[in-house]
């Protein structure tokens, strides 16, 4: 089958690799048709973790059913799925408690919790940026589509990662109706963070980023662009709310922020996050940060650590939840919202691509040239 292949930084190449096949009685066989390049691709994309040269990536996968285990019972040939990038069990004590973002039975490795799909350091599993993709556990992580699917894959898709990512956010920083919202980053994720904060009726949802073209998606569904190389974003955020902060706020960025002059702070959003929030209020934190960044300009994070502001969170009686999203607590309902036409996440779509210009796709969104906001792949077509 034909593959996305790492080879090294800035290195991805269409090649022919060995078949996904069914090696587990559990798995599942899905022949892809929908897959995304995500910003969290960029990082093994860069070479800022340690993802081996010869594995496939993708973690944000669509497609439909060819073949399924002795032991699958729901899930049917010819089924369309969409699959969370989590790869969990559904039996382990995580699983049980909703948590399938920290499976204790996919990763070998000693002493780790979860895995994904093509991602590094969770687990040996390839990822669907191919023709062909096996899925683990398939009657458990398989979310079957319903019969609007091949007309509506590009929103369906986004069940994956982006949007639950996004949506889990606003969960993990409380966000009410009526709540004040700021987001740090207009890349996928914080503008999928920015339509959840308002399907949740959020009184006003500001999003930071330089990046036009992603400030003027944000103003599509009515949230407030703020432009940090204009003037600090702290200051836009505080006259924006009188003076108070914002009742809520999420982190969509991670660990290679950078300031309007291009130097990487990995701390800079999480600390402008406590500014911005208002004494009591509440963080939500889905960027990915890393337990060590050997490549990192900071030397702090080279071993994982970061100058936070703890003094002034804890002075303002601040709470903060992260971690990577349990994609399966809420990929169902959102199907229902897609399905019932009462949300659209596809808007977030800049441009779609066929597996060959894959690579093209990859240097123009890291470069994040203008109007490169999400790619969708289409290894293959819906029956």
């Amino acid at each position: 089958m034909k593959a996305i292949v790492y080879n090294g930084p800035r290195q991805v190449n269409v090649e022919e690799v060995p078949d996904a096949r069914i090696e587990r009685p559990t798995d599942v066989l899905v022949r892809i048709t929908t897959t995304n390049i995500c910003g969290s691709d960029l990082h093994m994309y860069e070479g800022r973790t340690d993802f081996e040269t010869g594995r496939v990536l993708g973690h944000e996968n669509l497609g439909e059913v060819v073949e399924v285990g002795s032991a699958v019972d729901h899930v049917r040939v010819g089924d369309v799925v969409c699959i969370p990038f989590n790869i969990s069990c559904g039996f382990c004590a995580n699983c049980e408690k909703g948590l399938t973002a920290y499976c204790l039975t996919t990763n070998p490795e000693p002493g780790m919790a979860g895995a994904a799909y093509g991602f590094a350091a969770m687990g040996p599993y390839s990822g669907g940026q191919a023709e062909l993709l096996r899925v683990p556990y398939g009657d458990f992580n398989c979310l079957v589509l319903p019969d609007d699917a091949k007309e509506k894959q590009n929103d369906y898709v986004m069940l994956a990662d982006i949007w639950p990512t996004g949506w889990h956010a606003t969960q993990l920083a409380q966000v009410e109706a009526g709540d004040s919202v700021v987001i740090y980053g207009a890349g996928p994720v914080g503008l999928m963070a920015a339509y959840s904060a308002t399907l949740k009726n959020a009184s006003k949802v500001m999003i930071v980023d330089r990046h036009p073209d992603r400030l003027a998606k944000a103003e599509e569904i009515g949230a407030i662009a703020i432009d940090d190389s204009q003037s600090p974003p702290v200051d836009q955020v505080m006259e924006l709310t009188k003076g108070l902060g914002a009742d809520r706020g999420c982190e969509c960025v991670g660990y290679q922020a950078h300031d309007p002059q291009g130097h990487e702070h990995p701390n800079m959003t999480l600390n402008d996050l406590v500014k911005s929030v208002k004494f009591t209020g509440t963080i939500g934190v889905v960027g990915v940060f890393i337990p060590s960044d050997p490549g990192s300009p900071d030397d702090l994070f080279k071993q994982g650590e970061i100058a936070f502001d703890y003094g002034m969170f804890w002075f303002k009686g601040q709470m903060i939840g992260n971690g990577q999203c349990n994609v399966k607590r809420y990929n169902r309902q959102l199907r229902t919202l897609i399905h019932e036409g009462k949300a659209r996440p596809s808007w977030v779509v800049s441009h779609e691509l066929n597996l060959d210009d894959t690579p093209d796709g990859y240097e123009h969104f890291d470069r994040r040239d203008l109007g490169w906001t999400k790619v969708v792949i289409h290894p293959g077509e819906l029956n």
